[in-house]
């Protein structure tokens, strides 16, 4: 009887969103969290540091490696921030910026906002940016236009996304011994609680999003003043 509860992964105890994330992040391991981190390099609105204390849960729990899934996590994100700077160096400034605009739910101004930033701190701002939402999703193009260093580049990145990804996770890893009674408890409470932040967090997302394009767009298909009067 022991041998067939202790054979049942104790993510399968909680029920809801939270079972079922714990669950699947059990079934991918450490590479799960680097896909994860990876995705969000690409796909914004889903912040990385929703998965990441689920991880140091489970390495808690003792059903993941602590260090390889900081290492795994570090590593999405070098892969992702390769990307966009690999882009940003041979697409150029205008073209990046038309491009990144062209990108469901992003406009010009993330890439602006990114630029701002790095024009104003360097190279810093590679090592900084890794701990900001949407701006450590694309500090990497302007570094890339610049053509920053890439091994400067890819220290800078390692080591901001290594400090962050390991707080997020060392987080979930030390309140474990804390969270593991409530999940036990209130898992299906929690689990609608977590649901509803993240649809309203999705849908405050998308809205802005998308009059901020509708305002823009209206204020293109106006005519100038000048010719109003004509």
């Amino acid at each position: 009887m022991s041998a067939v509860t202790d054979a049942i992964a104790p993510s399968a105890e909680y029920s809801g969103f939270i079972g079922w994330v714990l669950h699947l992040m059990e079934t991918l391991g450490e590479v799960g969290v680097g896909a994860a981190v990876f995705i969000e390099t690409f796909v914004p609105p889903i912040p990385s540091e929703a998965v990441l204390p689920g991880a140091g849960f489970l390495a808690y729990d003792g059903r993941m490696n602590l260090w390889f899934a900081i290492l795994a996590a570090t590593a999405g994100a070098v892969l992702g921030a390769w990307i966009w700077w690999l882009l940003g160096a041979w697409l150029g400034r205008d073209r990046t910026r038309a491009l990144v605009a062209r990108i469901p739910l992003l406009d010009a101004d993330d890439f602006d906002r990114a630029e701002r930033f790095f024009l104003r701190w360097g190279p810093l701002a590679v090592l900084l940016g890794r701990c900001v939402p949407l701006v450590r999703s694309f500090i990497s193009i302007p570094a890339g236009i610049e053509r920053m260093p890439f091994w400067a580049f890819t220290l800078y990145t390692t080591l901001g996304s290594a400090v962050w990804n390991g707080i997020w996770i060392g987080l979930g890893y030390a309140f474990g011994p804390a969270i593991k009674p409530v999940l036990a408890e209130w898992s299906g409470l929690l689990s609608n609680l977590v649901l509803g932040g993240i649809a309203l967090l999705v849908v405050w997302f998308v809205v802005t999003r998308v009059r901020r394009i509708r305002r823009e767009a209206a204020a293109a298909s106006d005519p100038a003043p000048e010719a109003a009067e004509v």
